[in-house]
């Protein structure tokens, strides 16, 4: 299991790689974080004050006897404090506010990479480790930008200043309260190197709980059907458990830490009443001195307890930084090239394979467009598809069919560039993919796929999918094309009725349904069908095959299908077996051939009819 989360083992402390990255985040906002680090100094001063100013009033006023100015004394004490609340109040907001933007121009490049990126890199990682990225990654660096880079500045001036004005006061007392820092040093160290790995387990496991709940609470119809109930409530108890353990570990770290630095305050202030107190019996040290070193005591422990905490900060955002700038630094493998020829409003829909190789997890050996090299070379079993060409002239209607992992899917994914192609090329209308703008390729096409996705909205919405140029008499007139309007009309809001996330509230046909009018108002020059009626039931495939007629007149058509009777009257049908195209022809010239066609429809016509003579049977059995 930790295999799957390797990513969560958290690297170095600190990297200034690292950190110049994410302080170029910060630079746009320079001027608010300069403000920002001025109320931190401004606070500082006004906390190293307050000790000082007590000294003062003991030693000139109430040991003196001398009320004169005392109360010019504790106004100025008064407007301090103010002075001190307002500092941390501007600090505190301005930070905030800053680490917010920051968060938001994080997200965005995350988010517009991420769009970017070739679907490739999507077959590698997993959509929850994604989301993490945007999410739970760029809050932590909100930490880091709110309560780390900016204020620890505070902390350490904070310390100097302590430690300078408890010198120059007086030396030999600061040397004695001092005296206790080597063990602050083990204490803190002792804290750091075990917090930091009892952080790094409790991340691997709240990881493995996101992950098991993603998974499970999407398959809970599984769940629920094969009776897994108790069997997963125990696997989640166990994940929850050893999650629970190691948090209960890291509060044994913080338990210990805090009260020790307490322990070692309470130390400094015993050897400073014990050091200083004989000095002042013996007149040589002022009691305004002693109760000063008291208190600047105090202040100074809190800023190291406090930098032992940012420190957990610092090395969970460079855990962080590092996974989402090495997200940002995928290269996109697919994107238009830096001349594109822009084609898309004279396209015809001419499509050429010209001698096409492909595989998912092949690297492209040699010139990509060398279509005469050897490939002896090559191992066939990396390809999907081998050696294909063939030709779609414009307004033609071509099937394409064969078994399962024939490389059908692939043909279409190559086709609108979701992948490059290993070796060889493909045309549109003479003109290499690679050569064509990216967005203008795309736009040639509407897709339809056997796996509808519907996004969180409304029915026009999932049709239009924000297209200004589709109004709503287009979109009524699509949904009226493919049959929609029957459904969609019986809906309570009709077009402006809610989708449910995946569109869970509609049935397979009716998502299938929406799939097709989408398609059609995006008005394209090709249309590709992926098994776009393999979920629909007869009645609604008759009435969309019926629309398709009309529809596929002028456009030129791909349509992959597993039932061969939706692509018997195409104009062309070919026949993939195990990535290379095996037959080519219409449906009556390929069962003349009596070849891989021949025994698919065969098969297919011997399981109808079994089919059909079991539903006779039952609907006999019935009227009985």
């Amino acid at each position: 299991m930790s295999a799957l989360h390797d990513d969560e083992i958290l690297g170095k402390a600190y990297d200034a790689r690292l950190m110049r990255r994410l302080l170029g985040y910060l630079w746009p906002y320079w001027r608010p974080v300069a403000i920002a680090f001025i109320a931190i100094v401004a606070g500082s001063v006004a906390q190293l004050a307050q000790p000082y100013l007590i000294k003062v009033a003991i030693d000139r006023h109430i040991g003196a006897g001398r009320l004169e100015g005392l109360d010019r004394l504790a106004a100025i004490y008064l407007g301090i404090l103010v002075a001190s609340f307002a500092a941390d109040y501007v600090q505190t907001w301005i930070l905030q506010l800053t680490g917010q933007r920051i968060m938001f121009d994080l997200r965005m490049a995350i988010y517009g990479h991420l769009q970017r990126l070739d679907l490739k890199y999507y077959d590698r990682n997993p959509v929850g480790r994604l989301m993490t990225r945007v999410t739970s990654d760029v809050d932590v660096l909100n930490d880091l930008f709110t309560s780390g880079v900016v204020t620890v500045f505070g902390d350490v001036f904070t310390l100097l200043g302590i430690m300078g004005v408890m010198l120059w006061m007086n030396w030999r007392l600061a040397l004695v309260a001092f005296s206790v820092l080597p063990l602050i040093v083990l204490v803190t160290q002792w804290f750091r190197r075990n917090v930091r790995d009892s952080y790094r387990v409790v991340r691997g496991w709240i990881a493995r709980i996101n992950a098991f709940l993603q998974e499970n609470i999407t398959g809970m119809a599984t769940v629920q059907l094969f009776r897994r109930e108790a069997l997963n409530y125990g696997r989640f108890d166990e994940i929850d458990r050893k999650h629970r353990d190691a948090n209960i570990d890291s509060i044994f770290y913080y338990s210990v830490f805090y009260p020790a630095i307490e322990v070692v305050s309470s130390l400094a202030s015993a050897l400073i009443i014990w050091y200083g107190g004989g000095n002042v019996l013996r007149n040589t040290l002022s009691i305004g001195v002693l109760v000063a070193f008291l208190q600047y005591s105090v202040r100074f422990f809190r800023p190291i307890s406090d930098m032992s905490e940012k420190f957990n900060v610092l090395q969970s955002a460079m855990a962080s930084s590092e996974r989402i700038f090495k997200l940002l630094d995928e290269p996109v493998a697919i994107e238009s090239p830096a001349r594109p020829i822009h084609r898309s409003s004279q396209a015809m829909g001419h499509i050429v394979f010209d001698h096409v190789w492909f595989g998912y997890s092949t690297k492209p050996p040699g010139d990509l467009r060398d279509l005469s090299g050897s490939h002896d070379e090559l191992d066939d079993a990396d390809y999907v598809l081998k050696d294909v060409s063939f030709e779609v002239r414009p307004g033609q209607r071509v099937g394409i069919v064969g078994a399962t992992g024939a490389g059908k899917t692939s043909l279409i994914n190559l086709l609108m560039r979701f992948y490059d192609v290993t070796r060889g090329r493909i045309t549109i209308d003479g003109v290499d993919l690679r050569d064509l703008d990216l967005a203008g390729l795309r736009g040639l096409f509407s897709l339809v796929l056997q796996d509808v996705h519907l996004f969180s909205g409304t029915i026009a919405e999932n049709i239009s999918l924000g297209n200004s140029a589709i109004d709503d008499t287009r979109l009524r007139r699509a949904a009226r094309a493919v049959h929609a309007d029957v459904f969609i009309e019986r809906l309570p809001a009709g077009y402006a009725s809610p989708v449910a996330e995946r569109g869970s509230t509609l049935s397979m046909g009716q998502k299938q349904l929406l799939s097709f009018a989408r398609a059609l108002a995006f008005d394209p020059r090709v249309l590709i069908l992926d098994e776009a009626t393999s979920s629909v039931d007869t009645e609604t495939e008759l009435l969309i095959r019926d629309a398709l007629h009309a529809l596929m007149a002028g456009r030129t058509t791909i349509a992959i299908a597993h039932r061969l009777s939706t692509i018997q009257d195409m104009d062309k049908i070919l026949v993939l077996h195990k990535g290379r195209l095996r037959e080519s022809g219409t449906h009556q010239e390929l069962l003349a051939a009596r070849g891989i066609y021949f025994k698919l429809f065969e098969l297919q016509y011997k399981n109808r009819e079994a089919q059909e003579r079991q539903d006779g049977q039952e609907v006999g059995s019935v009227r009985l």
